[in-house]
């Protein structure tokens, strides 16, 4: 049976990971495999625990041991649960805990990129993409559109930021993902020069007097093809744009430019992913 912990402040030690962590605390930089992920909502949690993330201790409102919580809590019998009252829990989480059921976690380990690029026809890659509000929408629009994989950059957002998790809904646990390089150096020249050995063409979503449309029936015609977005704001490096095999537009109507990389990408994703 869980050990109920009821707490009255935020002084117990293992309180840390939802109160004293900072982000880059809990991806334990110098030892990844010691990195924590903190994973809210039950939906969440299970796409979670599927992946094979190891649980620590649940942190919830009283009312979810009973209610929504009870069969989560049985089965992960073996960890600590802390509860508190409503308001003392708003105050650590920012918010009250009217869906919420919040699970430390043991952080998964990276996946390999190349081993990824093996078995993938259509992943998307992110170039400098920082928001995790951005980083989480992609993951969750990449999971279901049909998007195989998510590549990162070595300057992107961590996807298993706090809010990156949630904004995904937990789809950063079930779509494979990993970093094109760990050094600024490694990007755009070399990974892309991976992308390419493994027979991908590379799509550059970009504004460019010689991009095509996103519904260019080339593009489809690819069997492997990475969809390569840019950042907030500035968007994709002229460099990247010049290496790539295509560059791509979504449209536009009412003389707006373009749209948010998050938005941007849905789209791509919806026509990209079909073959």
């Amino acid at each position: 049976m869980a050990e109920i912990i009821h707490i009255q402040d935020f002084s117990h030690p293992g309180l840390e990971p939802y109160v004293r962590l900072t982000e880059a605390q809990l991806r334990s930089l110098q030892s990844p495999e010691k990195g924590i992920v903190i994973a809210e909502s039950l939906k969440v949690i299970r796409h979670a625990l599927e992946a094979g993330c190891q649980p620590l201790s649940m942190l919830m409102e009283e009312r979810h041991i009973t209610g929504q919580a009870a069969g989560i809590i049985a089965r992960l019998s073996e960890i600590p649960v802390f509860t508190g009252s409503p308001e003392l829990l708003a105050q650590l989480t920012g918010y009250r805990l009217t869906r919420g059921i919040l699970c430390a976690m043991r952080r998964p380990p990276m996946a390999d990129a190349d081993e990824i690029l093996r078995t993938s026809h259509r992943v998307a890659v992110l170039e400098g993409v920082v928001d995790p509000t951005n980083v989480g929408a992609i993951f969750r629009s990449a999971a279901a559109l049909g998007i195989d994989a998510v590549l990162l950059d070595p300057t992107c957002c961590d996807p298993l930021r706090r809010r990156a998790v949630r904004v995904s809904m937990g789809t950063v646990f079930q779509i494979p993902w990993a970093r094109l390089g760990s050094r600024a150096a490694d990007w755009p020249a070399s990974g892309l020069n991976r992308l390419h050995a493994h027979g991908f063409k590379t799509a550059a979503m970009a504004l460019s007097p010689c991009a095509i449309r996103v519904d260019d029936p080339r593009l489809a015609r690819e069997d492997r093809l990475a969809i390569v977005l840019g950042t907030e704001g500035d968007g994709l490096a002229l460099s990247t744009i010049a290496a790539c095999d295509y560059c791509v537009i979504i449209p536009m109507a009412h003389g707006v430019d373009s749209l948010n990389v998050a938005a941007a990408s849905a789209v791509a994703f919806w026509e990209l992913a079909r073959r």
